[in-house]
């Protein structure tokens, strides 16, 4: 899984051409890795003004507004992508078009899928 985080509101503050390229790119990424069977899914997610984070107070759940911790950088989205290798999973994050406006990609195995020995 390729995990996805950036500054909120960075797009934003980038002119219409700038996001039409932002897009662009990532719809070409997209398109590339459907073509090659790469593509498993993924999804942008909403604003992290609308999160809710739930965490037990004594022995309770308790209900916060936002995310779990204060950043700069919030979960923005996710893609699910099945590769040969690790290798190849860190290519394609490298390719994402996030890191030029200061975004971060997190390349993470499934579970399900690697079993506990990672």
């Amino acid at each position: 899984m390729l995990l996805i985080y950036n500054r909120p509101g960075f797009v934003e503050e980038l002119t219409e051409r700038e996001r039409d390229e932002l897009f662009g790119e990532v719809d070409a990424i997209i398109q590339e890795l459907t073509e090659s069977g790469e593509f498993v899914g993924g999804d942008a997610l909403a604003d992290p003004s609308t999160a809710k984070t739930v965490r037990e107070v004594d022995g309770q759940p308790a209900v916060t507004d936002g995310p779990f911790l204060e950043a700069k950088e919030h979960f923005a989205g996710h893609l699910t992508v099945d590769c040969e290798s690790a290798e190849r999973a860190v290519e394609i994050a490298s390719r994402w078009p996030d890191l030029r406006f200061g975004g971060r990609m997190e390349v993470r195995a499934l579970m399900e899928q690697s079993g506990t020995e990672m």
